[in-house]
């Protein structure tokens, strides 16, 4: 298998991504970590690495040198946008640096030069004032991944060593999640989480478990109807298509130690019900991995942190991870 690199995106450049991005370059010996290029402006990379007092080699590289050069420098593939942000100060070279920083990552992957796209942590309160039309990272690359007009059903996962969950509804107030709650989103997500649990990660067969909605999965619909109209259903189905799941189940006793060691993945209603377990359980390693599309894409699991931006203390152990499960990713071979 030809190994190429990984193409890491710059994010928000008033955040924290620079910072990881150096302090995982920085670490590449000791965590033997996969070779990686910035899609970036390298004169704003260097400035950064001054402010955070760390010394630091940065080359002007195409995908095809980074096999070459990431030992003794860090790769940066030129965007085409300079950046003028400081930390914590996002300005008007920020969103036009973080989305040509995505599409060109995402073109290089596409045409094969690299093996996946890892997205540093892009604001979204900055993009959509500058004009951003999609609620995150997700349905951009969905966009980006279109063909012919028609454009990939992305699935979010939070996956960790020690959980993998699956939110069926994402960035909506609860009340619309549970309106947008459907039989048949709930089988089009659980799908494609099995699909690529077999394609992307090697396991046969898939074991999900399907939360309920209510506390107590409904306890028989005394406490709302939704467990038994919308969601039995949806497993009732996915069973009959030959998938390995149960559900619903109790949320609030899915996520300890032994109820975790039953399945792959938790197929979860709406986006806390997914993201405070994972959170709780694997805050400075979990990954954010986009399933449903035609390539690779991890992520840091948070934000960019303007707080500490520029301060030297931040934890880049979730990049770290993010870049290895690509790698992992982009060298399983599918389960038969």
């Amino acid at each position: 298998m030809t190994i190429k690199p990984v193409a890491l995106t710059i994010g928000e450049p008033a955040g924290i991504g620079p910072d990881i991005a150096i302090a995982a370059w920085l670490a590449r010996h000791e965590l033997a970590l996969p070779a990686f290029y910035l899609v970036g402006d390298r004169d704003f990379i260097e400035r950064r690495a001054k402010i955070l007092g760390v010394v630091i080699k940065t080359a002007d590289a195409r995908p095809e040198d980074t096999l070459r050069i990431f030992s003794g420098a860090l790769p940066v593939i030129a965007s085409g946008h300079d950046v003028t942000a400081q930390p914590a100060r996002p300005d008007e070279s920020s969103a036009p640096a973080a989305i040509a920083s995505i599409r060109h990552a995402v073109a290089d992957v596409i045409a094969g030069c690299a093996s996946a796209v890892v997205t540093n942590p892009i604001a979204k309160n900055v993009l959509y004032r500058a004009g951003f039309k999609h609620p995150g990272h997700t349905e951009f690359l969905a966009e980006l991944a279109a063909v012919d007009g028609k454009t990939p059903h992305p699935v979010m996962m939070l996956w960790s060593p020690e959980l993998a969950v699956v939110p069926v509804t994402i960035h909506l107030p609860l009340r619309e999640a549970i309106t947008a709650l459907t039989t048949d989103l709930i089988v089009e997500t659980a799908r494609i989480a099995a699909t690529d649990l077999k394609a992307r990660f090697a396991i046969a067969r898939p074991r999900l478990a399907v939360s309920g909605l209510n506390p107590h999965a409904g306890e028989d619909g005394s406490l709302g109807m939704e467990d038994q109209t919308i969601i039995a259903p949806a497993i009732a189905k996915l069973r009959a298509e030959g998938f390995d799941v149960r559900g619903p189940l109790p949320a609030d006793t899915m996520f300890h130690a032994a109820a975790r060691a039953t399945y792959d993945c938790a197929i979860c209603m709406y986006h806390d019900q997914a993201l405070i377990p994972i959170k709780t359980i694997a805050f400075d390693h979990g990954v954010n991995v986009t399933l449903g599309l035609p390539f690779i894409r991890t992520s840091p699991d948070h934000g960019t942190a303007f707080d500490i931006a520029g301060t030297g203390r931040a934890d880049p152990m979730s990049l770290i991870a993010a870049l290895r499960l690509a790698a992992r990713m982009a060298q399983a071979k599918p389960a038969t």
